[in-house]
């Protein structure tokens, strides 16, 4: 009998976009593009716009990311369970600006999910990363909310769950993540 072994990991880039989100690159290999549409045009809730960077251990914005979005719609739902409205799709994928580093979408601002605080999962891919980064977007206007989620707790250092939180800005909310070093966002192993 063979022994097969495990073969060296490989990274996701560094043209992670062209495969995931041709649109982010120019192309225009599909009618209606995958992911691009998180909330849907006609989804209830507050609409809002999430804006921020993706910044590597040295400071510097990561341009080659990746980044999927999950969320619940505004009523704490998330779609397959029977209760979302039409056209919320709930998921989406973001890719920053090749040139600054910034990424930006809009959707509508989720509700609490039982006892969890109002929040969005984003995962992470990347060149240099192995292993797709999970983390999560909490808004640091839920303050009760946040108090509550069981997440949340767990994470006791204040600074770390700082990492965690969107900032509202005017008409947004600005959320950086740090994949390394000081002020690091906290990744969750999933």
């Amino acid at each position: 009998m063979t022994d097969f072994r495990e073969t060296p990991a490989q990274t996701a880039g560094p043209y992670v976009h062209i495969g995931l989100t041709p649109w982010a690159a120019g192309f225009t290999a599909f009618e209606h593009e995958l992911g691009r549409d998180i909330a849907g045009p006609n989804a209830a809730g507050e609409r809002i716009t999430i804006t921020g960077r993706v910044l590597d251990g040295d400071s510097a914005p990561m341009t080659d990311v990746l980044i999927e979005v999950w969320q619940a719609n505004a009523a704490g739902h998330y779609p397959g369970t029977g209760d979302v409205e039409e056209g919320f799709q709930g998921w989406g994928r973001v890719v920053p600006d090749f040139a600054t580093g910034v990424f930006s979408f809009d959707t509508v601002k989720p509700g609490p999910v039982g006892q969890m605080a109002p929040h969005i999962t984003l995962w992470l891919v990347a060149r240099g990363i192995n292993l797709g980064l999970h983390t999560r977007l909490y808004f640091a206007d839920e303050d009760a909310a946040n108090a509550r989620d069981s997440v949340l707790a767990q994470i006791t250092d204040p600074g770390s769950r700082q990492t965690l939180m969107a900032q509202p800005e005017g008409a947004h909310y600005r959320f950086d993540i740090i994949v390394q070093g000081e002020n690091e966002t906290v990744f969750f192993d999933v």
